[in-house]
């Protein structure tokens, strides 16, 4: 099997356009589409379906899809490690990422890290849905929620601070609750999953089903419902902290934190060999989070 019908493959699946991942590979589009045509001939399948405006990937394709990325990124691994580029990161590094958290924090920091690895390109998928790791072929999830995939290595980058948070126009109008009990007379904004919410209590743990006055399946979504005075909601530091910092945002419940020990985690398969790419972009993000985030800096003083 020829490797460089296998990036053309993967480039493909990546661009949906044959013409566009053959130039990225410097090949005509006549060539690219005769590679494929090669390598659909070597597997004795279709790989993509093909009309004059777009192409997608068949059921066959999208299961061939994650092995070819794999072997794939066991060659660079391979020559990584033999090799005068060792340190060197190159290639595509596949990455999906919590949307909220890839637009404010992943994006202002990707082209710092490119910069440093001009070899290196980047193919992100922003999804506030999980995706699943080995099957959609992505070197690096990030996750802020527990590991619970004994197949995947977790690195901790940054703690993930969540609290209770209402505009000071609901509260003017609604007032604040005072206690975990108050928040069935409020309304609140939830985010999709997140209706029971626990709270450390001086005889443990308290926890409260939320009415859902108002549900959404994006953070940053559910972030703004509440300044706009919607209602209470619960929020992480990183998404909400320049809401706080100006005021937009009040925290409430000061004396009742939530029972959460959540985290930010980059995690990545097993039964992958970490590959250059893979451990620079960790080690990147694990300096840059490092210590005390810089949105909880920002938030020093303001935020119990």
């Amino acid at each position: 099997m020829n490797i460089e019908h296998l990036k053309l493959f993967v480039r493909i699946a990546s661009t949906a356009n044959i013409s566009l991942a053959g130039r990225e590979l410097n090949i005509s589009p006549a060539v690219a589409s005769a590679h494929i045509g090669k390598l659909e001939d070597t597997l004795g399948v279709r790989l993509i379906h093909r009309t004059t405006r777009k192409v997608s990937l068949t059921d066959e394709g999208n299961l061939f899809l994650p092995h070819a990325q794999e072997v794939l990124d066991s060659i660079e691994t391979a020559q990584a490690a033999v090799g005068s580029g060792a340190q060197t990161p190159q290639g595509t590094l596949r990455v999906t990422a919590p949307a909220s958290f890839g637009r404010m924090h992943l994006v202002p920091a990707i082209n710092e890290f490119l910069e440093q690895y001009p070899k290196l390109n980047i193919d992100f998928r922003f999804s506030d849905s999980i995706l699943d790791v080995v099957e959609g072929g992505f070197d690096v999830a990030i996750r802020d929620a527990e590991l619970k995939d004994s197949n995947l290595h977790a690195k901790k980058l940054a703690d993930d601070k969540r609290i209770i948070v209402a505009s000071k126009s609901y509260i003017e109008k609604n007032g604040a609750p005072q206690t975990p009990a108050d928040l069935k007379n409020h309304k609140i904004v939830n985010l999709t999953g997140l209706e029971v919410w626990d709270f450390k209590g001086s005889h443990g743990t308290i926890s409260i089903k939320t009415p859902n006055h108002l549900r959404m399946d994006n953070g940053e979504a559910v972030r703004d419902a509440c300044i706009q005075g919607c209602g209470l909601t619960l929020t992480a530091t990183w998404c909400s902290y320049p809401y706080l910092e100006n005021g937009e945002l009040v925290q409430v419940l000061h004396d009742y934190p939530l029972a959460t020990d959540c985290a930010l985690w980059a995690v990545y398969p097993t039964n992958r060999l970490l590959a250059p790419k893979v451990r620079a972009f960790i080690d990147y993000l694990a300096e840059r989070f490092s210590g005390t985030p810089y949105w909880d800096e920002k938030l020093s003083g303001i935020v119990a």
